[in-house]
């Protein structure tokens, strides 16, 4: 039984060190000094009366007890972050924050020249971008606008599809002047094909032809897109990209592009609740014409 209540700043250190593993990884993230980090795990296990996590060489691991406190520690911090973002700005001014959520291709590859235009005409806007191939729970203001690849289910929401990405098979020009291009399914196995490592959950839905192949048939595996795009540029083999990011990349060449039929949804959501928040529609509204435009390949 709980000895006192503990205070916020210990359970925000609680997220912190559970996160990165380390008293000193969560004090960087904190802005505190690693003794003090120290100090408030040592002041919430007293008041607790729990032992939260088990010191080893490799770093600090989670007890069963910390696993079970976990998430709701972790609602906390996302219900505090958010009312730091509403607090950030009044409801009709041109300032605050704005968190947003998108893949890790789309964040890196698609909304950088995108969110400079934006900061551009309001930069009294800060954007927090968090780039991750889960779908943030926007219900629970994970996140107050996300890009997603697939149609939001949750309710609540305000949600606009943009439009559908095309995918293709590509390889870089000096890997098929090396190795030939291949001219049906059953050439590839004779080439350096990039897919996953141990997640397939996104290869899998990429159409028919993904079915065709497993594991084994792949010579660069890694469950990381963007490490993926990176060996694709570098002439490491054959990958999937899709058509409008490849675009962008003139030694990159079409595959088989008349054997896959295979296209990504894009849709654009954000909270119902934030549809009145000005700093949030803005984004929300420019999100909407620069997606659009990078759909129909105009950008």
């Amino acid at each position: 039984m709980a000895s006192r209540i503990p205070s916020w700043d210990e359970l925000r250190t609680f997220v912190e060190v559970a996160r990165d593993g380390s008293l000193s990884g969560a004090a960087r993230r904190l802005g505190l000094t690693q003794p003090t980090v120290g100090r408030h795990i040592d002041a919430l296990e007293a008041a607790l009366g729990l032992t939260l996590f088990t010191r080893s060489p490799r770093g600090l691991t989670p007890t069963s007890a910390a696993l079970a406190l976990g998430p709701h520690v972790e609602a906390m911090a996302t219900a505090a972050a958010a009312l730091g973002r509403a607090a950030s700005g009044e409801a009709a001014a041109d300032r605050g924050v704005v968190r947003v959520t998108a893949s890790e291709v789309i964040g890196c590859e698609v909304l950088p020249p995108i969110l400079a235009a934006f900061h551009v005409e309001h930069p009294g806007i800060a954007i927090e971008l968090a780039l991750t191939n889960r779908n943030e729970d926007l219900a629970r203001r994970d996140a107050d606008i996300a890009v997603r690849m697939v149609r939001p289910t949750q309710s609540g929401l305000v949600a606009r599809k943009i439009g559908a990405s095309r995918i293709g098979l590509y390889a870089h020009r000096d890997y098929l002047a090396r190795f030939g291009e291949p001219r049906s399914f059953a050439d590839l196995a004779s080439h350096c094909v990039i897919g996953f490592d141990r997640d397939n959950r996104s290869f899998r839905g990429a159409g028919d032809f993904a079915q065709r192949l497993t594991r084994e048939d792949f010579g660069f595996r890694c469950d990381n897109d963007l490490a993926q795009l990176a060996a694709l540029r570098a002439g490491f083999g054959i990958g999937g990209c899709q058509a409008n990011i490849a675009r962008r990349t003139p030694e990159l060449v079409a595959v088989l592009p008349n054997a896959i039929q295979y296209a990504l949804e894009v849709w654009l959501v954000m909270h119902e609740n934030l549809k009145t928040t000005r700093r949030v529609r803005l984004l929300f509204d420019h999100f909407a014409a620069g997606l659009t435009d990078y759909v129909k390949g105009r950008s």
